[in-house]
């Protein structure tokens, strides 16, 4: 069984700076990719960050303010979030596509979502 579990959400005035964290635990074989996405209500869930060996990718609207990265060690992802704006408001949920044996498939897992609110 694979956990995804997530911190650092909460309510920040417009400029403000955030910083999410996501720890996967359970049975890991290795994991592929993590990224975070959010959900705003009335609106499609969106990727914001992802992050994989090879490269890290951000929306058009987060680049420049928001940054992931990943503690390979911990099976840890992070997004700091700077200069964050009252559309920024939204639930963050921790992605991972991971793989939980040397014979098994990448299988996607999910975090139960952190809230995130940019308001004065």
């Amino acid at each position: 069984q694979v956990q995804l579990v997530e911190s650092g959400g909460g309510l920040v005035q417009p400029g403000g700076s955030l910083r999410l964290s996501c720890a996967a635990s359970g049975s890991i074989f290795s994991i592929n990719r993590m990224g975070w996405y959010r959900q705003a209500p009335g609106k499609q869930r969106e990727l914001v960050a992802g992050i994989s060996s090879a490269a890290t990718s951000y929306a058009d609207s987060v680049k420049g303010r928001f940054t992931i990265s990943r503690d390979n060690a911990e099976n840890t992802v992070y997004l700091q979030m700077n200069s964050l704006k009252p559309e920024d408001t939204a639930v963050y949920s921790c992605n991972a596509l991971l793989v939980t044996s040397r014979t098994s498939p990448p299988y996607d897992y999910w975090g139960q979502g952190t809230q995130v609110t940019v308001s004065s």
